[in-house]
């Protein structure tokens, strides 16, 4: 499939998905963001991103969702915020978020490797969370757009699942749950139907859809030849998705997530 059908096939998935995502979060987030300085940022990237000084920083957010983790890096003290998503459902509820807050950040409802000109140079940090990556069939364009978006000596903030969990099965239990069933090493996309109400777990028909794993140094590389020299890099135990709790507090503990932050040649 060429990269276009892709994208298209995913923002139906994802657009199909936002009200059973609305439905199970969306009154929850909105009495949240309606507290001044509500942020839904975990302890990990609010001190990171602290010490590499949010405050006044003009941030876009690849892949944003509904908004939650770019209208937090505003309560933060981020500024000229814009995020950025192929579903256009999802814009909708951040937006419905945004004027809860009371918050400033724009919301564009785009495919990320067609972000528009525009945007070019125009923010200090360029934002990518978990739930962005395995939906880019090509990393090394989703980073040359990323490093298009940030102004010279802008940086990149990284904070992902590690690509090991996606050798395994997350719905299988016992000892099968920690037997290995994919290579690490794998290029071919997993095309699924299953739905994407990650939240509540309610399964559904839904449009097929394809995610990619991405091994680190893939990753490390697309960066590193998008123009970004890497400045930090960390592996956590703990877990930041929905289906992986269970892999934490092991004996033999294999990570769960990282950060890496970047920055672009002035």
């Amino acid at each position: 499939m060429e990269r276009a059908e892709i994208t298209a096939a995913n923002a139906r998935a994802w657009d199909e998905a936002a009200p059973y995502h609305a439905r199970h979060n969306q009154e929850r987030l909105l009495a949240s963001f309606r507290t001044p300085g509500f942020s839904c940022l975990d302890a990990t990237e609010t001190a990171l991103l602290t010490r590499a000084g949010i405050a006044g920083k003009r941030v876009a957010q690849l892949c944003c969702n509904n908004g939650r983790e770019l209208l937090s890096l505003e309560a933060l003290g981020a500024r000229g915020c814009a995020g950025f998503d192929i579903s256009a459902e999802f814009i909708a509820q951040a937006n419905e978020l945004k004027a809860a807050a009371g918050a400033e950040a724009e919301f564009i409802a785009s495919d990320i490797y067609e972000v528009g000109p525009e945007h070019d140079g125009a923010f200090d940090l360029i934002y990518i969370s978990i739930g962005a990556l395995c939906w880019m069939p090509d990393l090394a364009a989703f980073f040359a757009v990323a490093a298009r978006l940030a102004a010279p000596g802008g940086q990149l903030f990284l904070y992902d699942k590690h690509p090991i969990i996606d050798m395994f099965e997350p719905g299988l239990e016992g000892e099968a749950a920690f037997t290995p069933v994919h290579s690490y090493f794998r290029r071919e996309p997993f095309a699924e139907a299953d739905g994407l109400d990650y939240w509540s777990g309610q399964a559904y028909e839904g449009a097929v859809h394809y995610s990619f794993p991405h091994p680190l140094s893939d990753i490390f590389n697309a960066v590193i030849g998008a123009g970004f020299v890497i400045r930090h890099f960390e592996e956590y135990a703990h877990d930041i998705a929905v289906a992986w709790h269970k892999y934490e507090e092991r004996d033999a503990q294999f990570p769960l997530s990282y950060t890496l932050l970047a920055s672009k040649a002035d």
